[in-house]
């Protein structure tokens, strides 16, 4: 099987790994104002056909498939962008092939600092990841089946997770995530299931990550949401303080979503960072 993609645009290369949950099309406002780029958004594994979520028990793999899209696709030494999960994808591959990387940016990446990796390791061991991680219960009951896309536009607009969403944005994110049924209703394309065990399977292993940050080669940004929960200060400061020449900017009114709050500005970061 070769591995699915999508490209938007035209002209130089790029990489984009999408995060857990949102497929590629749900960053079309910011490919839009990438126009300059021609986009190759890979799409992981758990929008393949024919694979089951216990396929993994951690997110190496996940890197695996980048390395062996890039294979397949002939990219090197390439430009390459990867949100949430898609960020720790790109940065584990980036430190195993440095070599094959012109510049990588991580947008708020699933990043978190030494102790609560430690503490995600307790908590694996003793089984109860499930229960304490915030997301699991959200993915395992949310509504699957929606009579049109309109209907799930005025329930999500109110919704605070979604509070930064311009309108574009958000009517974007809906497009990307349904997929129409024949009956002419709407379900959720992103398998719960899969969902579900990207969530639980993530982080225990990322250690290595910072005992290996210093051998970064590429030029590296960071591009977090001011509000976000997850790639937090203080990850911010171990990352320059490992790597020194690492940017990291915060983004103002944007959370974990940043690339979908703020697509401009994320567009006008990346930009300044890949024309240095």
């Amino acid at each position: 099987m070769v591995i699915p993609y999508t490209t938007y645009s035209e002209g130089s290369p790029l990489i984009f790994l999408h995060a857990n949950g949102y497929p590629p099309d749900c960053y079309q406002p910011l490919f839009a104002r990438l126009s300059e780029y021609q986009i190759f958004a890979m799409r992981q594994r758990p929008l393949w056909e024919g694979h089951q979520p216990e396929e993994i028990i951690d997110w190496k793999p996940l890197s695996d498939d980048l390395l062996r899209f890039m294979d397949e696709q002939k990219l090197e030494k390439i430009n390459a962008v990867g949100h949430s999960v898609g960020g720790i994808a790109l940065l584990r591959a980036a430190l195993r092939e440095p070599e094959r990387f012109s510049h990588i940016i991580l947008l708020d990446p699933v990043l978190f600092p030494p102790y609560f990796i430690r503490f995600y390791q307790i908590s694996r061991l003793f089984k109860i990841v499930h229960k304490i991680h915030p997301l699991v219960s959200a993915a395992q009951h949310r509504r699957r089946i929606f009579k049109n896309r309109e209907m799930i536009l005025r329930g999500y607009r109110n919704k605070p997770v979604f509070r930064y969403f311009s309108d574009e944005s958000l009517e974007a994110y809906i497009n990307g995530i349904t997929c129409p049924r024949d009956d002419g209703s709407y379900e959720l394309c992103y398998d719960a299931d899969w969902e579900v065990q990207i969530y639980v399977t993530g982080v225990w292993q990322d250690m290595e990550l910072w005992r290996n940050l210093a051998n970064l080669t590429p030029p590296l940004l960071i591009i977090r949401g001011a509000e976000t929960d997850t790639f937090l200060e203080s990850a911010g400061k171990l990352v320059q303080k490992k790597l020194p020449h690492a940017q990291i900017i915060s983004i103002p009114q944007s959370t974990h979503l940043v690339p979908l709050e703020q697509p401009k500005a994320v567009r006008d970061e990346i930009i300044k960072f890949l024309s240095a």
